[in-house]
């Protein structure tokens, strides 16, 4: 579309219309909002990459070691969370909140018979609580006008919430997520899209300017009648992707004057690319698994998933864990810890295969030292 350059009258310069140009980038606001709005909702590389990551790492199986009555129930818990939900739909929603927000929180349900559910809560309704040490005591969850306090009990070490953090080296209550490292170049690759958008229904050409160049005898100005003629017929045959191709009729002492670059200039495609890429990097997933052109980092799709799992996955999926064991074991009575099983996954299958081989093949240890390498418990005889 053409515009009117602001602060210049166009019928009093030659009639000029030109696209005006912002004197610097804009870049969307730091929030949950608008980290689930840009990033989460309207951006396929970023949705992807939250998506990948929240299933990958709820699809880990937690197991529970310990025979107790502690263990028991931590077993029920993780298995049944609660009444609408599976432990994946719990964990999907929880490291879900994790990737967008930094922080992700899940609530222990109870009553006077125990601990019986948990539920993952927003993140954007939930705010830290501190001491006069500057120590989080509780967490209050804010929905509408109404507002609940989760107050922890530094005797017992028990606290109905869990809070769990991506590290934030400004921030000592809440974390920072990859969603904001990756915040302007997801704005970059929308920013693009935008872009290739808006020059389709703008005739898939860049914008440019009608200058009246004036004829012998004329001042080189528009009549309004002949002001409001021109425009009208721009707006109306010209404009919007049904106009494509249409031939621009300019009457004597009108010339086309093309401003902006051609779109290979701009080479929008290979910066999209770029963006794209950089969102990938912040959020530890390898650009092949999400079938972005040009990556040569792993020589096929089994490296690149392997790696996702050794250096992504696994991670968090031990520190979900290891969270897990010390805030249910003041409530269940300890004796038991929670585990990522990592055996189950059929990403580590090949290289745990390449181990028990290696291990196997050990002529100098004992079958007791086989097990014990390979994490097997010692069978009875």
């Amino acid at each position: 579309m053409l515009k009117k350059l602001p602060g210049l009258d166009a019928k009093a310069s030659g009639g000029s219309w030109a696209l005006a140009l912002g004197p610097g980038a804009a870049w969307s606001a730091r929030s949950y909002a608008a980290f689930a709005r840009e990033g989460y909702a309207r951006n396929a590389i970023a949705h992807r990459c939250v998506r990948l990551i929240a299933e990958a790492v709820s699809s880990c199986p937690l197991q529970v070691s310990g025979e107790g009555a502690g263990a028991q129930a931590a077993r029920a818990l993780l298995a049944r969370p609660n009444p609408d939900q599976c432990g994946a739909e719990v964990f999907e929603t929880f490291h879900g909140h994790l990737q967008v927000a930094g922080d992700a929180y899940l609530e222990l349900a109870g009553g006077a018979e125990g601990p019986h559910a948990l539920y993952a809560l927003r993140p954007d309704r939930m705010r830290v609580v501190t001491g006069p040490r500057g120590w989080a005591d509780g967490w209050e969850y804010r929905l509408g006008s109404e507002a609940r306090v989760f107050a922890r009990d530094r005797a017992s070490g028990r606290s109905a919430i869990l809070h769990m953090k991506l590290f934030n080296p400004v921030d000592d209550h809440y974390g920072q997520s990859p969603m904001e490292a990756a915040a302007r170049a997801v704005d970059v690759h929308n920013a693009g899209g935008t872009w290739a958008k808006a020059l389709l229904d703008n005739a898939a050409r860049p914008s440019g300017a009608l200058v009246v160049t004036g004829r012998e005898g004329g001042d080189g100005r528009l009549t309004e009648a002949q002001y409001d003629r021109l425009k009208g017929e721009l707006e109306g045959l010209y404009s919007g992707a049904a106009n494509a191709g249409r031939p621009l009729l300019l009457e004597g002492g009108l010339d086309w004057k093309p401003m902006g670059h051609s779109p290979a200039e701009m080479d929008f495609i290979e910066a999209r690319r770029e963006a794209a890429r950089e969102i990938a990097l912040a959020f530890g997933a390898p650009p092949m698994l999400l079938g972005l052109p040009g990556d040569n980092t792993y020589t096929n799709y089994r490296e690149a998933n392997l790696a996702f799992y050794r250096q992504t996955v696994l991670p968090l999926a031990r520190k979900t864990a290891s969270a897990l064991s010390g805030w249910l074991a003041p409530w269940l009575g300890g004796g038991f810890a929670v585990e990522a099983d990592e055996t189950a996954l059929p990403a580590l299958s090949d290289e745990r295969a390449a181990r028990w081989a290696q291990v196997s093949a050990a002529g100098f240890l004992s079958d007791d030292e086989k097990r014990a390498l390979l994490g097997v418990e010692r069978g009875r005889g």
